[in-house]
């Protein structure tokens, strides 16, 4: 069914802010709020610590429902909660790659690498019904302005052609979040997402594919996953997978996902609960000594294992049979 023929929904009186300006849908237990972007292109806070200034978002909010989301915080100016509502109730910006376009064509427009997907995931399965994403990559190309999407989800093998047709253009990368990959973690924190494994295959198919594609290894887990066994079998298997690079970003917990993070360490380790308090208790980012740590620990990982290089010492290992394991 195209989204267009979805049915409308009646919030009723006590509806959310957003639904006063948004045709809302609902579908499969997903609210889908409708919106005309006014702006395309956003300024990345350099508060996130991430490799990018500029992103841009066809979603607000996201079905993977990972706990430690920091665009969660979003959610609230709209009159929706943090928690299950940014799961549940996506706002879906319907016109993004028009206005992408014309922002791209200004003259005050410097041509900088824009990220796709920082507010939701791309292709979470809100994208299977409106198909976004093949127009935003076409405007991107057509103006010659090097891009990266983020994405957890399968999906985006779906636009692997127009991936690696926008790369003869310009510089078209993907980038797969995999903070960890121990599955029991994963399955409490990103309970919509796909697991590690069938990401790596994403990344493998990608790579192969002709679309460069790397990892960002996040989040990575204070006190969870940061013990050299973890850092050393995620950076192992993305090397396995063809990643032509691996970033790590070590937890965030702004205001919206902080509260959600903490029910869920509260919930399954409560003896850590006073340490992440003292670690993030003056701050939304752990200590900078600490990133810093973390950050010269898998530099150090990513150049024994090659990532980045042309030639590897070692023959690369993909199946989907394959079991998790840490080490």
């Amino acid at each position: 069914m195209p989204w267009d023929a979805l049915p409308l929904l009646d919030g009723g009186p006590q509806r959310p802010r957003i639904e006063r300006q948004a045709v809302t849908r609902e579908f499969g237990g997903l609210t889908c709020y409708e919106v005309a972007a006014k702006v395309a292109l956003e300024r990345v806070p350099a508060a996130a610590e991430l490799p990018f200034g500029w992103a841009a978002s066809p979603y607000r909010g996201c079905q993977a429902g990972c706990r430690y989301c920091a665009g969660r915080r979003g959610h609230r100016y709209l009159g929706l909660d943090a928690g299950d509502d940014f799961d549940s109730r996506v706002v879906v910006k319907t016109n993004l790659a028009d206005r992408l376009r014309r922002e791209l064509a200004s003259p005050r427009w410097q041509g900088d690498p824009v990220a796709l997907g920082l507010t939701g995931d791309c292709y979470q399965p809100a994208e299977e019904t409106y198909r976004l994403m093949p127009q935003i990559i076409r405007a991107l190309a057509e103006a010659g302005n090097p891009f990266t999407v983020l994405t957890k989800s399968p999906l985006i093998l779906r636009d692997a052609p127009e991936l690696r047709e926008a790369g003869k253009l310009t510089r078209a990368r993907a980038a797969v979040s995999v903070g960890f990959v121990d599955e029991k973690i994963r399955r409490g924190l990103e309970p919509g997402a796909a697991g590690a494994q069938r990401r790596l295959e994403v990344c493998a198919a990608l790579n192969d594919g002709g679309v460069p594609c790397e990892v960002l290894m996040a989040p990575i887990l204070p006190l969870i996953t940061d013990s050299a066994d973890h850092l050393r079998a995620t950076v192992r298997r993305a090397a396995e997978a063809g990643a032509v690079a691996v970033t790590p970003v070590v937890l965030r917990l702004p205001p919206g996902a902080r509260e959600w993070f903490m029910a869920w360490l509260e919930r399954e380790q409560p003896g850590l609960v006073p340490r992440y308090a003292a670690l993030y208790g003056k701050s939304p980012a752990a200590p900078p000594e600490y990133r810093a740590g973390i950050a010269a620990q898998v530099a150090v990982l990513a150049e024994t294992y090659g990532i980045g290089r042309s030639a590897r010492g070692w023959k690369r290992r993909r199946s989907p049979a394959r079991q998790l394991s840490l080490v």
